[in-house]
């Protein structure tokens, strides 16, 4: 019965009854004339969930890799100068994804459980007085490390720089589950996933993009074709896809957006942070310390929590799967075996995050972790308690 447990991985997530019964559907023709009333509006609700209005919301087969490459070869040129920190595992696969098709990428180093370092990225868009660096990269909620960036901070560093080069952004892990504001932040193209917090299967890259990054398509000269903007586009236009379209993840796109819409997405985001937060209180009673290195950067969507000296994470998540029948996630990179991470974003609740702190305690407790059981629990409920009897009083 392990298939019943919740995971508390940062993605793919839960999925809710109601949607994988909107994705349970018979095989239709995706050019019959009734598609379009499905594909078009799922296309524009969209973007209020970017935060935009006037983005263009571009979808792809594809995880939110695939996404990327995206990004990538619809706006760049084979030689072009993109600027990225690396500070986790998957600002460095967005590093090497640059890197494999040819990009010259100028990288800031920067320590794992630190954000985006918008004062460095201001001082190099200022040296580069000829403006060769074509983009800047961005990975908004690092899911290595538990850390969500300032999007708004690198904005501001590349006004400041008066440099014209495009703004990118990794929100594969963040999106519908924290705020984003692409049109306040001058974002040019975000990158999002089906599987996080739209709450559905993966296999799905949904982007937005900017009028300035569209522009750049004109003289943009990386190869692409099954990625290539300007076909999806020009299909959508009339309803359509320039080949076929998973069916399944689109009807279950316009479900999960009445389900976040119903809820109200300042609710959502409140709701992720409250359980973020609850996750948090746990891991002080335990005594435990968090990789992300300031309260300024705690992600509300995954904790990453470093294991106690002379323990391994990677012995602790495995022992929790096979004891329990629950999945924690690894650590990745520079993470592994030093810490185990908890995904706390998508379809959950109260409850049920309890009821994962109260697996990994007891995982904790089977491996003589020096962990009281029950004290990360407590901590939790105290939380959770005291939230909702003070949003009932401002509600009142």
């Amino acid at each position: 019965m392990s298939d019943q447990n919740p995971v508390f991985i940062p993605g793919p997530t839960n999925i809710p009854d109601r949607l994988r019964r909107a994705m349970m559907m018979q095989t239709r023709d995706h050019r019959a004339p009734d598609f379009v009333e499905t594909l078009r509006p799922v296309l524009e609700q969209s973007k209020k969930v970017f935060g935009t209005k006037d983005g263009q919301i571009i979808t792809f087969p594809a995880s939110g890799t695939g996404g990327w490459e995206a990004a990538v070869t619809n706006t760049l040129s084979p030689g072009d100068k993109v600027l990225i920190a690396r500070y986790g595992m998957f600002s460095h696969r967005w590093i090497d994804l640059c890197q494999r098709h040819g990009l010259d990428v100028q990288i800031i180093e920067c320590d794992w459980g630190t954000g985006a370092p918008a004062a460095e990225f201001e001082k190099v868009l200022k040296a580069d007085t000829t403006h060769a660096i074509k983009s800047v990269m961005v990975t908004h909620n690092e899911t290595a490390t538990g850390v969500l960036s300032d999007i708004g901070a690198v904005r501001r560093a590349m006004n400041a720089a008066g440099h014209p080069a495009l703004l990118m952004v990794d929100a594969v892990s963040s999106l519908a589950s924290v705020p984003f504001k692409m049109d306040d932040w001058g974002v040019d193209i975000c990158v999002s996933g089906s599987q996080k917090g739209f709450m559905l299967t993966t296999g799905m890259a949904i982007l937005a993009v900017s009028p300035k990054a569209l522009a750049a398509m004109e003289t943009a000269k990386l190869p692409r074709t099954f990625f290539d903007f300007r076909d999806m586009m020009k299909a959508n236009a009339t309803g359509g896809f320039p080949y076929t379209p998973p069916l399944q993840l689109i009807f279950g796109l316009k479900e999960s957006l009445d389900m976040l819409f119903e809820e109200g997405l300042d609710n959502v985001y409140a709701r992720h942070h409250r359980l973020a937060e609850g996750v948090r209180r746990a891991v002080a009673a335990w005594g435990l310390k968090l990789v992300a290195q300031s309260p300024d950067l705690y992600s509300d969507t995954v904790s990453a929590i470093y294991v106690p000296e002379g323990f391994n994470s990677n012995a602790l998540t495995d022992h929790a799967f096979h004891a329990y029948g629950v999945s924690f996630g690894v650590g990745l990179g520079q993470m592994n075996g030093k810490a185990f991470r908890i995904g706390h974003l998508g379809m959950l609740t109260e409850v049920m995050v309890l009821s994962g702190l109260a697996t990994i305690e007891m995982a904790m407790a089977d491996l003589d972790y020096p962990v009281k059981l029950g004290s990360g629990v407590a901590a939790a409920q105290d939380y959770f308690r005291k939230s909702r009897a003070d949003a009932v009083k401002s509600a009142a």
